[in-house]
């Protein structure tokens, strides 16, 4: 049914993360040629602060989410050449998107928590994907 899966992960929210990755495996177990993609978006550093990071700091933070992404991707239920993980620098919506357009995802496998206030207010990166994604997207809520 959805050959490649995209599945954003917030590497601080891990439960979160445990339900979106378990509802693409299921869905990806209906069609073995599915693939799942991982990807994990790291904020930007703000320009006020350059001075008083190490230079490095960009390199060692997509260092440190790759390799929790790539543990992430190992207990994935699906065949190694099935899963890939990547790391993206920017605000979360527009580079999850950007990645399903430049991948080629079909589906996106988003978690989310139940709307509060603060949401309804500032938005959230679900509905976003959800109301600008050019694919299908899969909503999980505890």
């Amino acid at each position: 049914m959805y050959k490649k899966i995209l599945v954003p992960v917030d590497l601080g929210e891990a439960e979160m993360a445990q339900l979106a990755i378990g509802a693409a495996q299921a869905l990806a177990k209906t069609d073995a040629a599915s693939q799942i993609r991982l990807i994990n978006v790291q904020p930007l550093v703000p320009v006020a602060f350059v001075d008083y990071i190490p230079p490095n700091f960009d390199e060692e933070m997509r260092e440190v989410a790759e390799k929790d992404l790539a543990d992430l991707a190992l207990k994935v239920d699906a065949p190694r050449d099935r899963v890939s993980s990547t790391v993206r620098f920017g605000a979360v919506y527009p580079e999850v998107l950007a990645e399903a357009e430049d991948w080629g995802a079909d589906l996106i496998v988003v978690g989310s928590h139940r709307p509060t206030m603060a949401t309804y207010l500032l938005g959230s990166n679900a509905k976003t994907i959800v109301r600008h994604a050019k694919c299908s997207v899969l909503v999980v809520r505890r």
